[in-house]
């Protein structure tokens, strides 16, 4: 019986799987099956495989993440029952690790819970993965399980880019700014030699993680010097639902004078900004904009292009200048 390792990524508007050959040295770059939910909050969600066209999937419209996780348990096991295979591991792709976690961690009772105690700093991402991580702890104590942090690629910043201009108590307690999509990060970081030639892949990079989450990381001797995200996953680019650099004060504005509740307001800056707002309701997703002619769905465009090229602008000038983009 051969030996499987399962990787999670739960996103924010999609879950992808893939299995790789355990027995293989060194662990092959290339899956030998893998596949995705996407749209899960959509009104159209699809679930795709390898070598099967994406197609409609039913999903529980009041728990559509629990829904998919399921779809995709149920998927990986009959595809492993039926070739003889047994899961030796699980990986986790989970957004936040602290200031604590900056390697790849198993997973026990005692990390699930420090990583429980950040679902407020990232409350669209943190949950999910967890909730997988629990249910596999709880089933299946023993099956390895390693959690894997898109903040800790990020631990190489500066401090002067990671602090935030509060009160020293604030730094104490935790307040700062992380950075985040620090896996996809590493992963380019770790591809850029073969891309750009050993010489050049040292020299200064931006790099640009577009999509329902939006980011851009400054990269200088292939480690992050500087992130457009901070303290969460809502800050810098503008997104498919999340704004981007938003004036605190217009939070105080909601609260004063509009009595939004916080969750209202969460809903707001995580579900309900970016391209989706903007385009007054239209879409959240960039290939349904781009080719739309009305002026909403224009704008949002024009804005989420707005927004991303300066920050391109601010990368550059952290970085003392771009070879590559």
């Amino acid at each position: 019986m051969s030996e499987l390792i399962l990787v999670l990524n739960c996103g924010s508007s999609s879950i992808k799987f893939a299995l790789f050959d355990a027995d293989a040295q060194p662990l092959p770059r290339q899956p030998l099956w893998n596949g995705k939910v996407d749209g899960i909050t959509g009104p159209a969600p699809t679930f795709g495989e390898t070598g099967v066209t994406p197609g409609p999937v039913t999903l529980d419209a009041a728990h559509p993440y629990h829904a998919a996780l399921q779809h995709i348990r149920s998927r990986v096991l009959a595809r492993t029952a039926q070739g003889g295979h047994r899961i030796a591991a699980v990986a986790h792709r989970v957004v936040h690790g602290g200031a604590k976690y900056a390697d790849p961690v198993r997973v026990d009772a005692g990390v699930l819970e420090d990583l429980r105690g950040y679902i407020p700093l990232a409350p669209l991402h943190q949950p999910f993965a967890l909730e997988a991580i629990g249910a596999l702890l709880q089933h299946l104590p023993d099956l390895p399980q390693v959690a894997c942090f898109d903040t800790a690629f990020h631990h190489t910043l500066p401090d002067v880019e990671k602090m935030l201009p509060l009160s020293w108590d604030a730094w104490e307690r935790g307040l700062r700014r992380y950075g985040f999509h620090g896996l996809s990060y590493a992963a380019i970081a770790r591809k850029l030699p073969g891309v750009l030639g050993a010489e050049e892949a040292e020299k200064r990079v931006v790099v640009m993680h577009l999509g329902s989450g939006s980011s851009a990381c400054a990269i200088h001797r292939r480690q992050s010097v500087a992130s457009s995200m901070g303290f969460s996953a809502v800050d810098g680019l503008m997104m498919g639902t999340r704004p981007g650099n938003l004036d605190p004060e217009v939070i105080l504005y909601w609260i004063e004078h509009e009595q939004m509740s916080l969750a209202d307001i969460r809903a707001e800056i995580y579900k309900q900004g970016g391209l989706l707002g903007v385009s007054g309701g239209l879409s959240s997703d960039m290939r349904e904009l781009i080719d739309n002619p009305h002026p909403h769905a224009q704008e949002a465009v024009a804005l989420f292009c707005y927004r991303a090229a300066r920050e391109i602008g601010a990368l550059a000038v952290q970085l003392g200048g771009i070879d590559h983009l």
